[in-house]
């Protein structure tokens, strides 16, 4: 009895098992172009060919009846697949030997029996054992790391507060291969799973809420595999929003940064963004690589059509959401994506990683025109430990810059603004040909204990007149309590059952310093 066993079913692994099943003595006839197209995946670093040259080995191994036959393919065929060269090939291999071709590919087979080749077609698999790796996460991990010959770590705690801590011995290389080859089943065969990048030396893995990366010599010293999951997931209302900032996030914010550093939280709170806006009546669709947020089976999440952002950019024009929640902006041609999809007038939210709020910003610079930023970003939220640190807002003025004096020096200048004081603590301008960003000194007035302070029977009264219009922070021993915009007589109000009133009253009580900036 001859096969010949194609691509599909040699790289699922279940050649053996045909063959294992026969009674009679089975010759293998593995066409030329099959080890091409492996040979060129495995070159790829794509776990495919991996999987595919696996097999072979074990088949000869096991003493199999393998014979290589078959005209060789051009690299231009095996890279493009021209015109179904490559199952041509295989196809013409069965029929010259009077063997049976065995496939999983539906199209093959059905070509093959147009043909007239005797054919066996076997049903890809849809059952996979859930991966071992899954069983190293608990609820407090966030990330498990493996490497070949090291131990196995993890990284367990709550947003801002991991640790890394050993949670296995060493493992060797056999057994993260198999750790390999069991992520690549499940992502071929679960609905919910898929591959969504394949580099020579690395594959990123998107497994439902599991995204893991595998890499592989050149690209890596080693075999090492990561996978990484949320821990949590939130509503917005978890953030404890102030009531103007949900305003402008509901109202005005139209293009905004959630910047922080890795692991506080960014896209944690951009999913509980996402489901805000979704609950509100909005179109919501996502832009990412590899496509990991957890959001609602309403919120479409686009990859990269034809490995290209800005053709996923041009689809969604056409689409025409609400808002677009684009994860992560890094390299170059991001922003200028998000800012071309701003302009066009679709709300963006960008994910971006910085170290300060305002380093967000300067990202944009000489990436996009200048007097164009507070058009595309005029909100930059800065996570930090899973919080809201830090909110600023962007304007367009026309002004002489912080530091200078002339009239004549006067230019545009983009002003960064504290969201809840109101208080400009950037300016960004042109001098000469170098755009300068310079931080604006506190020019606020302080206040501590030298303030009218009243009783009423609701509220605590703070008289506070050189901050009249203005927004005031209040603290007592430096420890901030609340803000709140002052009246045009100079008053701030605070009710006496708030948590900031109780504060208040302790602090004259007990005689604490009171301070108002």
């Amino acid at each position: 009895m001859k096969i010949v066993p194609d691509t599909s079913v040699i790289i699922d692994g279940r050649i053996n098992k045909v063959i294992e099943k026969e009674k009679e003595e089975v010759e293998i006839l593995i066409p030329n172009a099959v080890v091409s197209e492996l040979e060129y995946q495995a070159n790829k670093g794509r776990e495919t060919g991996f999987d595919g040259l696996d097999e072979l080995k074990l088949l000869k191994e096991k003493g199999a009846d393998i014979k290589f036959v078959g005209e060789h393919p051009s690299f231009r065929d095996i890279k493009y697949a021209t015109a179904g060269r490559i199952d041509d090939i295989i196809r013409t291999v069965a029929e010259e030997n009077n063997a049976i071709l065995i496939t999983s590919d539906k199209v093959q087979a059905e070509i093959a029996m147009v043909r007239g080749i005797n054919v066996r077609y076997i049903e890809p698999k849809v059952k996979v054992i859930k991966p071992q790796i899954f069983d190293l996460f608990d609820d407090t991990t966030m990330s498990v790391h493996l490497k070949e010959n090291t131990p196995i770590f993890a990284k367990k705690g709550s947003v801002g507060r991991f640790e890394l801590v050993k949670i296995g011995n060493v493992v060797s290389r056999d057994l993260l291969n198999q750790y390999a080859r069991e992520l690549i089943e499940y992502a071929r065969s679960t609905p919910l799973a898929s591959i969504e990048l394949e580099r020579k030396g690395a594959t990123v893995l998107q497994l439902g809420q599991y995204r893991v990366v595998i890499a592989r010599p050149p690209f890596s010293d080693g075999l090492e595999i990561t996978a990484v999951r949320p821990i949590v997931k939130t509503n917005l209302t978890d953030y404890k929003l102030s009531d103007k900032l949900l305003n402008r996030l509901e109202e005005r914010a139209e293009g905004v940064f959630v910047a922080g550093p890795p692991g506080t939280g960014k896209t944690t709170f951009v999913q509980a963004l996402a489901e805000f806006y979704h609950s509100n009546g909005k179109i919501i669709k996502t832009m990412e690589h590899p496509r990991d947020l957890q959001v609602s089976d309403e919120i479409t999440q686009y990859g990269a059509l034809e490995g290209s952002m800005e053709k996923t950019g041009d689809v969604l024009l056409l689409v025409r959401p609400d808002y677009t929640i684009y994860d992560e902006l890094r390299k170059t041609h991001d922003f200028r994506i998000f800012a071309d999809m701003r302009l066009a007038g679709v709300g963006m939210v960008g994910v971006t990683h910085a170290s300060r709020a305002i380093d967000a910003i300067q990202r944009l610079i000489g990436r996009v025109d200048l007097g164009i930023i507070p058009q595309v970003v005029d909100t930059v939220i800065f996570i930090l430990a899973g919080k809201i640190h830090k909110v600023y807002e962007l304007k367009m003025t026309v002004k002489v810059p912080y530091g200078m004096i002339e009239a004549d020096l006067a230019r545009p200048v983009i002003e960064v603004r504290d969201f809840d004081t109101q208080s400009p603590e950037y300016e960004l301008y042109s001098y000469g040909e170098e755009i300068v960003v310079i931080p604006v000194e506190d020019s606020g007035v302080e206040k501590e204990e030298e303030f009218e302070i009243t009783k009423s029977k609701k509220h605590i009264i703070l008289g506070v007149k050189e901050f009249r219009g203005r927004y005031a922070k209040v603290f007592v021993d430096n420890e901030y309590i609340i803000t709140s915009k002052v009246s045009k007589y100079g008053k701030i109000r605070v009710r006496r059952t708030s948590n900031a009133g109780k504060a208040l009253i302790d602090a004259i009580q007990y005689g604490k310093r009171i301070k108002i900036r």
